[in-house]
């Protein structure tokens, strides 16, 4: 499976621009971490990619993602893919055992809390968005209320970072992609941090 391969599958399954900017930004999340730890990029970015590829057709939990498996190995996708898809859901109670499932859980939620927290701004730009900004935020229980801050502390601790720590890594991981994910805002990105 190749990243090429990983874009017709979501091209062929997801319509909603939100659903791919946020697989678009785990998947940045996700090869942000593998260089981190010095994994295969390649494949931590398919399986940010592929995380939630189902969404649209399996929106409640008892088909989420675990129908979605079975379409992905149909097409020929790692096991180990699967696997660490699987395990980004609490309810299937596949294990996070190892370091891309966990990456893969610890980047989900946090994406679209940090994307919120960019839109918010004036500059409604990532760019600018800083550490202490999204702290702000956290405190609003009410601001990006679907964002599951349990489970982003739970990913982060999951992962072995601090929760701060992380934040900071997947917004330097989302500004590498802002054009793609519509989060370059008003800041020229010749002036971006």
């Amino acid at each position: 499976m190749n990243r090429e391969k990983a874009i017709t599958i979501l091209n062929q399954y997801i319509t909603k621009q939100s659903l791919i900017n946020h697989m678009l930004s785990v998947e940045a999340a996700m090869r942000f971490y593998a260089k981190y730890y010095n994994e295969d990029k390649e494949k931590w970015g398919i399986c940010g990619l592929l995380h939630d590829f189902d969404y649209e057709i399996h929106p409640t939990l008892d088909r989420h993602p675990q129908d979605g498996a079975n379409i992905l190995r149909s097409v020929g996708v790692e096991e180990e893919i699967i696997l660490a898809i699987l395990s980004h859901a609490d309810h299937t109670g596949v294990p996070r055992n190892n370091l891309m499932r966990k990456a893969l859980y610890a980047c989900d939620e946090i994406t679209g809390l940090i994307t919120a927290c960019a839109l918010v701004r004036p500059s409604k730009s990532i760019y600018d968005l800083e550490v202490k900004s999204v702290k702000k935020k956290w405190k609003d229980k009410a601001f990006a209320a679907g964002a599951k801050r349990q489970e982003v502390e739970k990913g982060a601790q999951e992962l072995g970072i601090d929760l701060w720590e992380h934040v900071h890594n997947v917004i330097v991981a989302m500004r590498s992609i802002a054009p793609q994910i519509f989060l370059e805002g008003s800041i020229d990105p010749t002036d971006k941090k």
